[in-house]
């Protein structure tokens, strides 16, 4: 696949990568029992992932970016867990994020049991969504990510036109915002690693 606007090869893949960090991680017989009981609560790799190992060196930290990621994207109620990891494909093909990219569009097919939205938002982002409510997530995503100064009431409005009530909104809106931040760790940190 190549990217719309350059004609380049991007990367964008569902296949499984996995991310080195560029710099010191914290070995496990080295952590500290309170950066140990961090990892154990952030994520069930977290102690083979050299991204959780790399941002234990500040535990408190990942301990509050743990507790906002895993209740932005896994909470009960409200936007579906299919729909949220959607807008954080877009958001992770928007912002270059090969491997994050990777991730969700595999936790979107395994949850929406299906992939062709996600080869859409690979090949081109802007006219990805196989229903109009999807077209709306996806574009909502772009825009909050690349434009959020042009949010406003249309774009909300746009959203409750196709079915989303205030509760998905907010959680659509939460998931689109973690990503920029989670992206922007992942791009500065380290980078992916294809299969062989």
């Amino acid at each position: 696949m190549s990217d719309t606007t350059t004609g380049k090869p991007h990367g964008f893949t569902a296949d499984t990568l996995d991310w080195t960090a560029w710099l010191d991680t914290v070995t496990l017989n080295d952590a500290s029992a309170e950066q140990t009981a961090v990892l154990e609560a952030s994520h069930p790799k977290a102690k083979t992932s050299d991204y959780y190992l790399l941002l234990v060196h500040e535990p408190d930290i990942l301990r509050q970016r743990s507790g906002a990621f895993n209740s932005i994207m896994y909470a009960p109620g409200g936007l579906s867990r299919a729909e949220r990891e959607l807008a954080s494909t877009v958001v992770s093909r928007v912002n270059g994020c090969v491997y994050c990219a990777s991730v969700h569009a595999q936790r979107f097919a395994q949850l929406a049991r299906r992939d062709d939205v996600i080869e859409q938002v690979f090949a081109d982002p802007e006219t990805a969504g196989t229903t109009e409510r999807e077209r709306a997530i996806v574009r909502f995503a772009i825009d909050l990510t690349l434009q959020p100064e042009a949010i406003g009431r249309e774009s909300v409005s746009a959203l409750q036109a196709v079915g989303l009530s205030p509760a998905e909104i907010l959680d659509l809106s939460q998931a689109i915002a973690i990503f920029a931040w989670a992206n922007r760790l992942m791009l500065t940190l380290g980078e992916p690693v294809f299969p062989e």
